[in-house]
């Protein structure tokens, strides 16, 4: 196995492994655990997936691309840029479209692998990733607006897509009350503010303890939603394999291709983008192909027992290697420990208002809206550039990622070509 290009970094990191990187990699995992448990209850609610979805995601998923995956330090699970096909494919195709997307997604990704794709992914360009990727934050900004000010909708209405949402919101803006916006101002200002001073204590945990205190202890705040209102609440117990549930035909094999390609692009460039980061931190080089085949594994896995897509986590990523982090053992921790917490601490969890899980969102939607890359490329002044990010970016926003992608990818490259063509000339 030692010179196989898909070998895992597991495998390689295990012949000189010690008991002090043991340690710290315990430490690293637990901490990365805490961090990830608010983010995938919200970033399941903000693909309208169930929070328990969220957490079945960061098991199942963060522990197969651990142990198999071409990075060291790698933690993966559900992320923002998967929020918008989730929702959509789930509207239209219901959850078990979704997994049958995801399962030929996985199939996708291990291809790549295999086939020696994974050095391509870094021939797609920038301002398409920098359009789907600002497109996803501000779809997922407005679609927190209505948890952050307690808007309640009436019994029927449809708001997937996001001037849906937008329209909604305005119709029903006499809904909102200063509660829920007192407790969603409180938890964001602790989100902005509490990490100038201290960086120990992940800030998503002091706002989700803040917001459950304020809720269950001052009785002004007692009519705030909590995930046990506004959804069913999460029993406690290990995640229950759905595979045997789902039909399989081939009319709905050809309708989800395009959603499943999609998955497998995004999660295949946000996880190698993830291992680039990660690579620079710890002065180490990833193995592309052996971590798209974990992907594609890895999401298998996840929808498998009830999750949602997942991708590497720059974030979670980032923050596992400050924590000590140094091999795929501290992932590995990192789900073991939700798991834990799955099985004896997560009615808890349902105590959390929404108007906390919106304001984890919208730092989520700030920090990945790429905006300083969208200022830089429009400052640049390249027409064709600022035409494939713009186009993108909007297409995302009115439409989605499927038509968003397809057709900056296609005036791109027509673009090169025409290009091409006239220095020829």
């Amino acid at each position: 196995m030692k010179d196989f290009y898909l070998k895992p970094k597991f495998f390689e990191t295990i012949k000189s492994y010690n008991k002090n990187q043991f340690t710290k990699d315990i430490v690293a995992g637990i901490i990365v655990a805490i961090i990830a448990l608010p983010l995938s209850i919200a970033l399941a609610i903000a693909s309208d997936a169930t929070p328990a979805q969220g957490i079945y995601t960061a098991i199942f998923a963060g522990f197969v691309i651990a142990f198999l995956g071409g990075s060291k330090v790698q933690i993966a699970g559900p992320t923002a840029a998967f929020a918008t096909i989730v929702a959509g494919i789930i509207s239209t195709e219901g959850m078990s479209g979704l997994i049958i997307a995801t399962l030929m997604a996985g199939i996708i990704l291990i291809l790549m692998g295999v086939l020696k794709l994974g050095s391509l992914i870094k021939f797609v360009p920038k301002t398409i990733t920098v359009g789907f990727t600002a497109g996803i934050a501000v779809t997922i900004f407005l679609g927190q607006i209505k948890d952050f000010l307690g808007i309640t909708y009436p019994k029927g209405t449809t708001a997937i897509e996001a001037f849906e949402k937008m329209e909604a919101n305005i119709h029903n803006f006499a809904t909102a009350n200063w509660q829920s916006l007192a407790v969603g101002a409180i938890c964001l200002a602790i989100l902005i503010i509490y990490p100038k001073f201290e960086k120990r204590v992940p800030p998503s945990l002091i706002a989700v303890v803040v917001g459950v205190v304020l809720v269950a202890f001052v009785p002004a705040f007692k009519d705030v939603r909590t995930i046990a209102t506004a959804f069913d609440k999460i029993e406690p117990g290990f995640p229950k394999f759905v595979l045997g549930d789902i039909t399989i035909s081939m009319d709905k094999v050809i309708a989800l291709l395009p959603n499943a390609f999609v998955i497998a692009f995004l999660a295949g460039i946000e996880s190698l983008l993830s291992c680039v980061v990660a690579d620079g931190m710890i002065k180490d080089k990833h193995n592309p192909n052996s971590e798209l085949v974990a992907q594609g594994l890895g999401n298998m896995a996840s929808v498998a027992f009830g999750g949602i897509p997942a991708t590497g986590a720059i974030a979670r990523t980032a923050a596992n290697i400050k924590n000590g982090g140094s091999s795929p053992i501290s992932g590995m921790v990192h789900a073991v420990v939700l798991l834990l917490v799955m099985l004896f601490l997560i009615p808890y969890a349902s105590l959390i208002p929404m108007p906390t899980i919106a304001a984890i969102l919208f730092i989520v939607a700030y920090n990945m809206s790429e905006w300083r890359s969208f200022l830089k490329i429009t400052k640049q002044k390249i027409f064709t550039d600022i035409l494939v990010m713009v186009l993108t970016f909007v297409l995302t926003v009115v439409f989605d990622l499927v038509v968003a992608i397809l057709v900056g990818l296609a005036l791109h490259f027509a673009i090169v070509i025409v290009k091409k063509i006239g220095k020829k000339a």
